[in-house]
């Protein structure tokens, strides 16, 4: 049988290619050709549509990520969620560049049927952390986040409601992890209600800003503007602006800085200030892009540019989402001229020789260990958005 994803890939890509003209840097095709690339090696060819989690396949592999033990020394044929969702992130972003076709038919028959294995009916419906044939699995509301924040920029590219409908019934799983514990907030699992997380309320804010862009419902900007404040009151570091991972519910905060925090919440800060034009939020944004700057760039006497530092590339690609909004709205350079210096190096640099990139920013180990999934999504990615600014 013909492997549907690598083959839907291939047509996308065919089509679109020979449409489109080159941009600069030449972003919008590095970003297909690494789809093609993870659709050529990364396919489960058994019809479902799904995903393999590392590359080469490791049938030990075992997820770190998870709330608790409940997959762990397992063998699983596909990948978690977290990683497949990577697909949409990537095929999303990459078709609000160009309107292609053929694109649009693989996410709808091929990247959408696959999420669909994820589906949990346990009410109110979600999205489940591993699919939903096998043995039932945790929900994470940041997972679910993700997901309803592609669902509504489907939407608002396409203005299909289908797309609308399912963002908007994703949102009512991820509000039903909010309660008063800490005055508010979103937790991190449904099945582990210990924490609040800057992972599931950062993007959560925007969430909610796209979903008030797509129905003008003043109920959603209320809840952006309140989660807003909850999470910078509880989770931003006010020395350099830059947010840390968690608070318990006890009150303890976890201070680990992930790049995709601060950068949901610069995201979050330049949409509040494009949809009501208060002044505050910008400058927010624009604080919190200085720590964020110096907190995951180094200045390294080899390079001739600020260069990432080595986290794992999806966490990356969200904070870049962050920095090109904050693009949108002050028109700064400096932080977008960094990323695409540190992309453009990663094609040349960061690359093994079957086409796959490393999480060292230096392309220092680029063929040392296995190449996750969500690692190679996230480049694709970071390269289409890259595209959107050469438009």
């Amino acid at each position: 049988m013909k492997n549907l994803i690598g083959a839907g890939i291939a047509l996308c890509l065919s089509s679109t290619l020979a449409a489109q003209t080159t941009t600069a840097n030449g972003y919008y095709e590095k970003a297909s050709e690494t789809l093609n690339k993870i659709g050529k090696l990364y396919a489960v060819p058994d019809g479902k549509q799904l995903l393999r989690e590392t590359y080469p396949f490791d049938d030990t592999y075992s997820a770190s990520y998870l709330a608790t033990n409940e997959n762990k020394n397992k063998t699983n044929p596909y990948s978690y969620l977290w990683p497949f969702s990577g697909s949409l992130s990537a095929y999303v972003a990459l078709y609000e560049q160009h309107e292609d076709a053929a694109m649009k038919s693989h996410i709808d028959q091929v990247v959408l049927p696959g999420l669909e294995n994820y589906y949990d009916t346990r009410q109110p419906a979600g999205y489940a952390s591993y699919i939903n044939s096998a043995a039932q699995s945790d929900r994470f509301y940041d997972d679910n986040v993700w997901l309803g924040i592609d669902f509504t920029d489907l939407y608002l590219q396409t203005n299909e409601h289908k797309y609308l409908d399912k963002a908007q019934e994703i949102w009512q799983f991820v509000e039903s992890g909010m309660d008063e514990k800490l005055g508010g907030g979103i937790y991190w699992c449904e099945q582990k209600k210990e924490s609040k997380n800057t992972c599931s309320n950062a993007p959560a804010v925007v969430y909610l800003l796209k979903l008030y862009e797509a129905t003008q419902s003043q109920a959603y900007l209320d809840q952006a503007i309140q989660l807003y404040a909850w999470t910078k009151d509880n989770l931003q570091d006010p020395k350099d602006h830059v947010y840390w991972d968690n608070i318990n519910l006890a009150g303890k905060v976890q201070e680990a800085k992930y790049p995709y925090n601060t950068g949901q919440m610069i995201q979050a800060g330049a949409l509040l200030h494009k949809i009501t034009g208060k002044k505050e939020y910008l400058a927010d944004a624009q604080a919190s892009a200085k720590g964020g700057f110096k907190q995951f760039f180094t200045k390294d006497a080899a390079a001739s540019y600020p260069q990432l530092n080595r986290s794992d590339n999806w966490f990356i690609a969200v904070m870049l989402r962050g920095y090109v909004e904050l693009y949108q709205q002050d028109k700064d350079q400096q932080y977008i001229d960094a990323f695409k210096a540190n992309m453009d190096h990663a094609w040349t640099g960061m690359r093994n020789s079957d086409g796959l990139f490393s999480k060292d920013w230096t392309g220092k180990n680029n063929n040392s260990d296995k190449k996750w999934l969500l690692d190679q999504f996230a480049i694709a990615e970071m390269y289409a958005r890259l595209a959107s600014l050469e438009r």
